[in-house]
């Protein structure tokens, strides 16, 4: 008998809820994207976010238990995004789990919001032979992981500065593009030459895993506002499309780099890849076309499943209730990644 879990994401901007069966059948999933909301802002409002996922998340709740065609009843569990995220969004999804549970007696499952990017390889194809190389890249985190079984990571490296989905945002307030930034650019960027401008790769050394896009933020701030000279005329045309894919092209190019350096120093088998910013279409073109990359089980999930959405809370959801990790009722939610310790690289 299958076991259907419920998984609920109120982690930052989207509410998402979610009915998987058995860790991979998705039956029903619902996003909200609060991007209009906050587009003016160009960026999160936490209180307006919280108040939005207050009004939205048990009509979604409701309607992805319609599409699975379910009763609260009739699931194994509930899975919720603790952490990490915005404190006041993820103590409205985790008010919406914990009532659920009390209510119809269900088992309540505790899931990091990282984690369940690293696992989407084993939602899109449950059969991904393990341990697999997994990306997250989205607005608020890039890292490379280890994903040694279900359950089991090892993060390789993460980033210094901003997040590679951050400097695509930031990049585009200063092409003039709107919010979020990662599309804006994808589509300015197109019938772009992306060695017009010669944007720097921060690598970090020769062995580093670690990631950083401080650096090439500012080196677009200079190419449009010179420290001699007069600024650049606001972009637009041939020069915004040349900038646009450019940008991309500098983020992109590291991302590939560091998987290659990483596929290179561990015997993984499969790569995956997760976040906002593994929706990008360059992204997944490169690694389609990698040769280096050939040898490995390439996982691309479909972009629904990479941004923010309740299936991949629910499908880890379903391995932590497989390894009997229930969580307590008084789960609280915590801003930060869960901890690790340091970044582990083996030589």
């Amino acid at each position: 008998m299958s076991e259907a879990i419920l998984g609920i994401e109120t982690s930052c901007d989207e509410t998402a809820a979610a009915v998987v069966a058995d860790g991979a059948a998705v039956l029903g999933n619902v996003v909200h994207s609060q991007v209009e909301l906050h587009a003016r802002w160009r960026g999160v409002v936490p209180e307006v976010a919280s108040r939005s996922h207050t009004e939205r998340v048990l009509p979604i709740v409701a309607q992805a238990l319609a599409e699975a065609g379910l009763a609260p009843a009739d699931l194994a569990a509930v899975a919720v995004t603790h952490r990490p995220g915005m404190v006041g969004c993820l103590l409205v999804g985790l008010a919406a789990a914990k009532a659920l549970c009390w209510r119809f007696a269900k088992p309540l499952l505790a899931v990091d919001h990282v984690q369940a990017h690293v696992h989407t390889g084993l939602l899109a194809d449950p059969a991904m032979p393990l341990p697999a190389l997994a990306l997250v890249a989205s607005g608020g985190h890039t890292a490379l992981w280890l994903l040694h079984e279900p359950g089991r990571t090892e993060r390789l490296g993460t980033t210094r500065d901003d997040a590679a989905g951050e400097a695509l945002d930031k990049g585009a307030a200063l092409l003039g593009l709107p919010y979020p930034g990662g599309p804006a650019i994808e589509a300015a960027a197109a019938g772009g030459d992306g060695r017009a401008f010669p944007l720097p790769r921060t690598l970090l050394g020769p062995d580093s895993l670690d990631f950083s896009f401080s650096g090439l933020k500012t080196a677009l701030l200079y190419t449009l506002r010179p420290q001699a000279g007069p600024p650049l005329p606001p972009p637009a045309g041939a020069v915004l499309r040349d900038l646009a894919a450019s940008y991309q092209a500098a983020v992109v190019d590291v991302l590939v780099q560091k998987l290659l350096r990483a596929a290179a120093r561990f015997p993984v088998r499969s790569l995956c890849i997760g976040g906002g910013v593994a929706r990008n279409a360059t992204l997944r073109e490169r690694l389609r076309a990698e040769p280096a990359l050939s040898h490995l089980h390439l996982v691309l999930p479909a972009p629904a499943l990479c941004a923010d959405n309740g299936a991949m809370v629910a499908s880890l959801g379903f391995h932590h209730l497989r390894a009997g990790r229930i969580a307590p009722l008084d789960l609280d939610a915590i801003a930060t990644p869960q901890a690790g310790g340091k970044t582990k690289v083996r030589p």
